[in-house]
């Protein structure tokens, strides 16, 4: 019991704030662009309660990482947050003119965009907080390296899983962007079916041997830059 509090402590604000700000960061994208949607709905905030989903950011989450540690001895875990309801046909540009052809397609791409890259800027972040901190402090404090490495972590898992070229997730948005007529269309037909799909890939273990080791080089990466001072 004092393990699992232990982990939900060091894992819960990288959670909070990796979702948080990977919600924002896509109705900050939307409202650049014109959108009101995002700040009507009272999504551009910074604060986590309107972003929480209590299945998906509490419940998933608690349960992911009670049962990582009691099966395997390893803390994994995994959430999301309330999509931000955006309406691409209120984008605009500056001169307030409604935006078609690769002016639209440029703006579908960065408002998917906005959150995983978000999530990698946090990512640094936080590795260079832990940079900062192994090297003031003599005795730098476990819980604070244990959190912001648990940060960098869930940053990077959040941007990498986001990225899969496959609607509903950012990077098969970002794809139906950049992909010309019909093939657009043909993927973004898979938006009602496309969570379920990635489900099927999840438990399969197919999405894991493709996303791990993209992860793992990431996390590997940042962090080494942290310690490596």
């Amino acid at each position: 019991m004092n393990d699992l509090l232990y982990h939900i402590l060091v894992w819960a604000p990288g959670v909070l704030f990796a979702i948080t700000l990977h919600e924002w960061a896509h109705g900050f994208a939307a409202s650049r662009y014109g959108d009101p949607t995002p700040a009507l709905m009272g999504r551009l905030t910074l604060n986590p309660l309107p972003h929480i989903d209590p299945v998906m950011t509490l419940l998933v989450p608690g349960l992911m990482l009670a049962s990582s540690l009691l099966t395997v001895g390893t803390p994994f875990i995994f959430g999301s947050a309330k999509p931000v309801p955006i309406n691409p046909n209120q984008f605009r540009d500056r001169a307030g003119r409604r935006l078609s052809g690769m002016a639209f397609r440029v703006a579908l791409f960065w408002v998917a965009a906005a959150g995983p890259l978000i999530n990698i800027l946090l990512a640094m972040g936080c590795a260079w907080l832990l940079r900062a901190t192994l090297s003031m402090a003599q005795a730098p404090p476990i819980l604070l390296i244990d959190m912001l490495l648990a940060a960098i972590k869930m940053n990077v898992i959040l941007a990498v899983f986001n990225l899969f070229p496959l609607p509903p997730l950012d990077g098969g948005r970002m794809a139906t962007a950049l992909l010309p007529h019909p093939l657009d269309r043909a993927l973004a037909s898979l938006e009602r079916i496309g969570l379920g799909i990635v489900l099927l890939l999840a438990f399969s273990g197919l999405l894991n041997t493709v996303l791990s080791p993209i992860m793992s080089f990431m996390v590997r990466f940042l962090v080494g830059m942290a310690v490596d001072y």
